[in-house]
């Protein structure tokens, strides 16, 4: 449930407007603005432990050409933005995991998904913004839907990336490629996580398109930005206790478009599938080629379909 496991190291970094927003909840988030003031705003929600440099900048780009103004930011526990204390019991996952999976309801986490879809309402407040276009990938793909159902004043069009919606039943991620983003690392100095996070952007990327020395430069800008993990486990609680979101995609009024990687393990493509056939007139679209992540080979294209979508 991560995901945009790579970005180019372009010079576009410096396009982003930086700032921090206190959202009077309790939680401060650290945001990147692009683009025209005057063009219409697309929010940017990122997954399960990813800073918002999981956007690829030139995604970001490629939208702000386009005649968009990109709004991205680190979600509660992630990058630095506000992190969560837990004072909590420690949570069993794998029971948990279990009880998720055919639809029981979990309880105890610090957080769940609803509170980080109120992040994103409030976000849009603090920053002024009447309406705006969103695009959520993963686990940020949960909380868009979360944000379009229960503040659908707030958001115009519904943009959605290697999502799922978490129905009971659907097939579970693949071993290999769950247990490397919720694994920990064989040594925890930065050689050691720089590593380990290689491992997972090839194990959940784009087969064929990882590029091993980008790469090993996005996991050490990524670890000397922020590491902590013990945002991504509270994530990953925040999803087991949120549970399925098929009646709240029921209510779902947006025009709506799910891209889905046909080569994604982490999620597999029949995730996106139940999300597109749940939201009512919702279009789907399957990439060839294409895993739980959004490399530059891509891009173009994915940009372009969001793009076009939002203006139809």
């Amino acid at each position: 449930m991560n995901s945009a496991l790579q970005f180019s190291n372009s010079p576009y970094t410096a396009f982003m407007h930086e700032t921090k927003v206190d959202l009077g909840n309790g939680i401060e988030l650290h945001v990147e603005v692009g683009g025209d003031p005057e063009h219409p705003p697309i929010l940017l929600v990122m997954g399960l432990g990813a800073q918002m440099l999981y956007w690829p900048d030139f995604f970001c780009k490629s939208l702000i050409d386009q005649g968009y103004r990109v709004i991205r930011f680190d979600n509660r526990d992630t990058g630095l933005s506000s992190k969560i204390r837990s004072q909590g019991p420690r949570l069993n996952t794998f029971k948990l995991m279990s009880r998720f999976a055919v639809g029981l309801e979990n309880q105890g986490a610090p957080y769940d998904l609803y509170d980080m879809a109120e992040d994103a309402s409030l976000l849009i407040d603090r920053m002024g913004l009447d309406q705006v276009d969103v695009i959520g990938a993963s686990m940020g793909g949960m909380i868009a839907q979360i944000l379009s159902a229960k503040y659908p004043e707030k958001i115009k069009n519904l943009g959605l990336l290697f999502t799922s919606n978490n129905q009971p039943l659907l097939p579970p991620p693949f071993p290999k490629q769950l247990f490397s983003l919720i694994g920990k690392p064989d040594s925890h100095d930065e050689d050691g996580i720089i590593n380990h996070s290689l491992k997972v952007f090839s194990i959940i990327g784009s087969p064929g398109y990882f590029n091993q020395l980008e790469a090993i430069q996005t996991a050490r800008r990524l670890y000397q930005r922020s590491y902590y993990p013990a945002g991504i486990l509270q994530q990953f609680l925040a999803i087991l206790c949120t549970g399925s979101l098929l009646q709240l995609d029921k209510q779902i009024q947006k025009n709506t478009l799910v891209l889905h990687g046909s080569r994604d393990r982490l999620l597999p493509p029949s995730h996106g599938k139940a999300v597109a056939k749940a939201i009512s007139g919702a279009k789907f679209e399957l990439i060839d080629g294409m895993g739980h992540d959004i490399p530059p080979h891509f891009i173009p294209y994915l940009s372009g379909l969001f793009a076009d979508h939002f203006k139809s």
